[in-house]
């Protein structure tokens, strides 16, 4: 489940010497004048949050007496002034790496419910996947937005240049792994994996293939493992041919889908780590001439609207986008308020939604 973080804040629990109520001196009490003196640097300086800081700063409650003390202190010795003009402006940014995708759409959903809820603007940005090119990114920081949503993956530089500006930020379904300080919002995806796979099996199944998608990324690698999880619960082995790696795309998951029913065993059902390389794996199957779910089950994982209307009707796992978006909304604005957030990192369950395009394996499999 999700990482949790202590009621207020690490420096105000005190150790048995009383250590912890003493400033963190990091730079022998002269400052550092190699580095701006920013929010983020005295909430170093004073082993706290940045949170944290902007609640001192801010005159706001839900602080210690001595970490308050603390903090003002540090404010006082490095002559921490706020930069004028240096307030934020009351929108939320989304980041996108690409915005053609359908899931896109049930992200954006569950943005504007909260954001409409809280009176708050809401903007859109998209960077390119190959975009390396920084006043893309220096232009969100430049525009001082309350607090970020970013559905692309955040490098550590790019996390730093935020914490630098006060601006909080909150990744939606990590890609890879993150530092565990930094507030994520995703879903269970091995446990979805698991629960695809295991209906497959308990409808019969014994040869199951598993599309996979890019390797690098942190929930196709969670959902391949939830699959290869319930196969071994289920005694069945997880042949290398019967795995087969492609990007989340309808081509390439009927490129995929066209490699394993040329099998000379050809698998009877196909897990796939999306929609979209269902729908890809539904083509490849009406080419060869195979009936969905007669010869061939197909289980897809996100349960996007469109997949409800086609032919069947797609079995998959229902990843709760808008939700997601929900909590990952309100998680961003609690931070853009100054307030400590109850968990850093939270993950939202996945069901199964069972159509009609899975059956029991054909007889004679």
């Amino acid at each position: 489940m999700g990482k949790t973080t202590l009621a207020d804040n690490a420096g105000d629990a005190e150790s048995a010497d009383g250590s912890a109520d003493r400033p963190v001196d990091r730079d022998g009490g002269r400052g550092d004048s190699s580095r701006p003196v920013t929010i983020a640097y005295i909430a170093e300086s004073a082993g706290v949050s940045v949170p944290t800081v902007s609640k001192v700063i801010n005159g706001k409650s839900g602080v210690s007496a001595d970490t308050r003390a603390r903090v003002e202190a540090l404010v006082e010795r490095y002559g921490y002034r706020r930069p004028t003009g240096a307030h934020r402006n009351n929108v939320v940014e989304l980041v996108f790496r690409e915005l053609k995708h359908m899931w896109a759409v049930e992200i954006i959903r569950g943005v504007e419910q909260v954001a409409r809820r809280h009176r708050v603007g809401v903007m859109v940005s998209e960077f390119g996947l190959h975009d390396t090119d920084p006043p893309a990114w220096d232009d969100t920081v430049s525009r001082r937005p309350n607090c970020v949503l970013s559905v692309a993956q955040l490098s550590e530089a790019e996390r730093e240049q935020l914490k630098a500006k006060g601006i909080p930020f909150v990744v939606f379904d990590p890609a890879a792994e993150l530092p565990d300080d930094v507030p994520f919002v995703g879903a269970t995806n091995w446990s979805g994996g698991r629960t695809a796979t295991r209906h497959l099996t308990e409808l019969g199944h014994r040869r199951i293939a598993m599309i996979g998608g890019p390797q690098d990324q942190l929930y196709c690698c969670a959902r391949l493992d939830g699959h290869r999880s319930a196969m071994q619960a289920a005694g069945l082995p997880v042949g290398p041919e019967l795995v087969v790696h492609a990007p989340l795309t309808v081509e390439d998951g009927c490129e995929a889908a066209r490699a394993l029913l040329a099998l000379p065993d050809r698998p009877t059902a196909v897990f796939t780590t999306n929609d979209l390389q269902a729908l890809g794996v539904y083509r490849a199957a009406r080419e060869a001439g195979l009936r969905i779910p007669d010869d061939l089950s197909v289980v897809g994982f996100d349960d996007l609207p469109v997949v409800a209307w086609v032919d069947p009707p797609l079995t998959t796992v229902h990843q709760p986008l808008t939700e997601m978006a929900v909590a990952a909304t309100e998680l961003a604005l609690t931070l853009g308020r100054g307030e400590e957030a109850p968990q850093v990192g939270l993950e939202i369950a996945t069901k199964l939604t069972v159509r009609s395009s899975t059956a029991p394996p054909p007889k004679g499999h």
